[in-house]
């Protein structure tokens, strides 16, 4: 389906800041998911920098599997086709990184868009205040040899009010609702493509550092939140101490300190604000 003409207009005038991105953009009214129509265009080769843009998914999703609600008109659905396993230096450091290069540019593009300025939940969540407002979800699509051979990168931005579902209506919110005033999703869709360009080529760059610093001034909860995990000696806890230079999170439990990759974890409070515990998913391999 053809871009609406705002959406088009806006892209355009992006055009200069967004590098390898938007090669190919496809916009669909509704779609199952905008990861799976990526997916199937990275599985074909070539597609480095094609994005899928959709007013609402049916089949919407979150970390494992978990439905994202996407109803139409009223969120930012988007999925980006990457390589970074091209990256100049440490291209398995540069496809770790993705979904926290991602955090950082997603919550950039909002800030500038709007003026609102998110905090950032390791690994993958962007939060106003205490509730979500925005979710990534990347995933990995092998080559012949099963190799990563490009990562799918969705986001989904809660824009306009919506009707949560009873289990999310404490948990999530929107930008109109925090801001209480109309914000441009076509103008948000193309800050959001030009900071995911910019932070892209700051992993095939081997920027690291620049997207570390970034994510660490953005991600209060990072250090002195507590949370606990499940691991098979039963369910541990401890309070985070920040994220190493891979991006995985680091928790200080007693007179140890715990480095988490996979698995879940449930925060039990934040450094900035209380919350009841609730469960978000880790980073794994794959995003």
């Amino acid at each position: 389906m053809t871009l609406p003409p705002d959406f088009a207009e806006a892209i355009d005038r992006a055009r200069p800041r967004l590098g390898r991105l938007a090669s190919s953009v496809r916009f669909f009214s509704t779609i199952g998911s905008t990861n799976d129509a990526a997916s199937a265009l990275a599985g074909g080769g070539g597609a480095e920098g094609a994005v899928v843009i959709a007013d609402a998914q049916t089949m919407g999703r979150g970390r494992r599997g978990r439905r994202w609600h996407s109803p139409p008109g009223s969120g930012l659905y988007v999925a980006l086709v990457l390589t970074p396993a091209r990256a100049k230096v440490a291209p398995t450091r540069a496809t770790g990184l993705v979904t926290l290069a991602a955090g950082v540019a997603l919550a950039e593009a909002i800030e500038t868009a709007t003026g609102l300025r998110p905090d950032i939940k390791w690994p993958n969540d962007l939060l106003a205040g205490p509730r979500k407002v925005a979710g990534i979800l990347a995933e990995a699509v092998g080559g012949p040899s099963t190799a990563i051979e490009s990562v799918v990168l969705g986001y989904g931005i809660n824009v306009g009010p919506m009707a949560f579902d009873p289990d999310l209506a404490d948990r999530a919110t929107s930008l109109e609702s925090e801001l209480c005033r109309p914000i441009d999703r076509a103008m948000l869709c193309a800050e959001t493509l030009a900071a995911c360009a910019t932070r892209y080529d700051d992993l095939l760059e081997g920027r690291f550092d620049a997207i570390l610093d970034a994510w660490r001034d953005r991600a209060p909860a990072s250090r002195g939140a507590a949370v606990a995990w499940d691991t098979p000696a039963g369910q541990q806890s401890g309070i985070t101490a920040g994220i190493d230079d891979d991006g995985a999170l680091l928790v200080r439990a007693g007179d140890r300190v715990e480095r988490i990759v996979g698995g879940e974890i449930s925060w039990l409070r934040s450094s900035s604000s209380q919350f009841s515990a609730f469960s978000f998913q880790l980073r794994g391999s794959s995003e």
